[in-house]
């Protein structure tokens, strides 16, 4: 199943499809803002950017799904996903889909993971880590 990328979020789709990893920045205070919204965050100022990092992280809590109910991935169980802690600032996190060799039994709190990108049919790239 492709997400659907809003208006405000178009800037963030369109750099994983030229292999980047964007996430909103606030020009005012510098405040790095995932998921993207109008306003910033922490000071409020509209006066927002899409500025790419580095696309390095470690998993910061993660599960195992058995048992899907999303179309397209009942068939690809088990898998994992979680959320990535990025670098560049405290509480900027990323949900994603953790891949790696043997991940099931490889996938630990605090790995190391390293941003790729997959094509989704019908929509375009979508950011997946993998472990590093």
């Amino acid at each position: 199943m492709a997400p659907e990328p809003s208006e405000i979020a178009r800037p963030f789709w369109e750099g994983c499809n030229d292999g980047k990893l964007l996430i909103q920045r606030c020009l005012q205070c510098g405040t790095f803002i995932h998921h993207p919204e109008p306003e910033c965050v922490q000071c409020g100022s509209a006066d927002l950017i899409f500025d790419p990092v580095d696309g390095t992280g470690r998993i910061e809590t993660f599960t195992v799904v058995h048992r899907s109910f999303v179309p397209n991935y009942q068939d690809a169980t088990p898998y994992a996903v979680g959320w990535i802690a990025l670098p560049e600032q405290r509480n900027l996190r990323i949900f994603s889909a953790i891949y790696g060799k043997n991940v099931l039994d490889a996938v630990t709190i605090d790995a190391p993971v390293e941003v790729r990108f997959e094509q989704v049919d019908g929509f375009g790239a979508v950011p997946v880590f993998v472990l590093r």
